[in-house]
């Protein structure tokens, strides 16, 4: 029994030295220091505590709250936690914060642009592994706030409301889920920092459970951030059509077309709205266009075609 506890406290110790060892200053860009105010915090975000296996649901009643929607941990862990995983995962994670009318937008992994997001007073849920990458622990949290002289990062994690780590430490943990973690905003917000890919897979999966007329607001929010994206353009003409804005889709489904003269999706959609406003050469040009580039809008662009040809 003697050796078995003893080898039981080395192995407790090598771990740790292991994870000592990982731990490295993560390097923040100078300009990092040089735009951020010295400390931010953002106070107002709830706390619940976290029981065993139960930090997802924890961690978006903090967020989802923060945001104003009226949901507690009980009623959020049958959407997300899976007893089988003894946790919730990511696609859970997001999908809860969709079901709730809000998006979820997914952060670029560096601790620069998380220290940004909480300097612009948006919480981060993070994902972290608090063991090593051959026996996870992985573990829930929200970031709200950092104190960059002594570089240490605020959470509200597990039963702690208001857990400092350093930047080091909390690095290490963070880099085994590949800096996994993300923001939450009603539609309309798109938060600053958000990369377009970023934005437009986040309001892209809230459009497949609300529908385009509910993105409107957000593909409206996307274009002002990014006026150059042509995807951009294309979903923004797609909401605008389903909230009964005719000429304005027309109008984004052109300028797609001129960002990207290969979409053959917003070229067909562009000549039959064209030959809705009774346009029949200009929509024959756009179908032309449409059908002349492979994918799946080929063969509705040639029915297209073929109608107003036999006319």
């Amino acid at each position: 029994m003697t050796n078995l506890l003893t080898n039981a406290r080395f192995a407790g110790v090598f771990i740790m030295l292991l994870l000592s060892g990982c731990a490295r200053n993560p390097v923040l860009l100078q300009s990092t220091y040089q735009a951020l105010p010295p400390h931010a915090e953002i106070s107002s975000v709830p706390f619940y505590a976290q029981t065993e296996y139960q930090c997802g649901p924890a961690t978006l009643a903090m967020v989802l709250n923060h945001q104003g929607v009226d949901t507690n941990v009980e009623q959020l862990i049958p959407q997300v936690f899976l007893p089988g995983r003894d946790g919730s995962v990511q696609p859970e994670m997001l999908a809860t914060v969709r079901r709730h009318e809000r998006l979820a937008f997914p952060i670029r992994g560096t601790m620069d642009v998380l220290l940004n997001h909480l300097a612009a007073g948006d919480p981060v849920v993070v994902m972290q592994n608090l063991s090593l990458p051959i026996y996870p622990m992985w573990h829930y949290a929200v970031a709200i706030g950092y104190d960059l002289p002594n570089e240490t990062l605020i959470l509200r994690s597990g039963e702690i409301e208001r857990h400092s780590m350093s930047f080091s430490r909390f690095d290490a943990t963070w880099a085994r889920t590949e800096h996994w973690g993300f923001v939450v905003t009603e539609p309309g917000t798109l938060p600053t920092g958000i990369t377009a890919r970023n934005a437009l897979e986040a309001i892209s999966a809230y459009e497949e459970s609300h529908g385009p007329r509910a993105t409107l607001s957000s593909w409206q929010a996307f274009i002002e951030h990014h006026p150059g994206n042509a995807m951009g353009q294309f979903a923004l003409g797609n909401s605008l059509y389903a909230d009964q804005q005719p000429d304005n889709a027309r109008k984004a489904f052109e300028r797609a077309t001129e960002l990207d003269e290969n979409m053959g999706a917003a070229w067909l959609n562009l000549g039959l709205l064209l030959l809705q406003n009774d346009a029949p050469e200009e929509a024959r040009e756009a179908l032309t266009q449409a059908a002349s580039l492979e994918g799946s809008w080929q063969g509705k662009a040639r029915l297209a075609l073929d109608s107003l040809n036999n006319d």
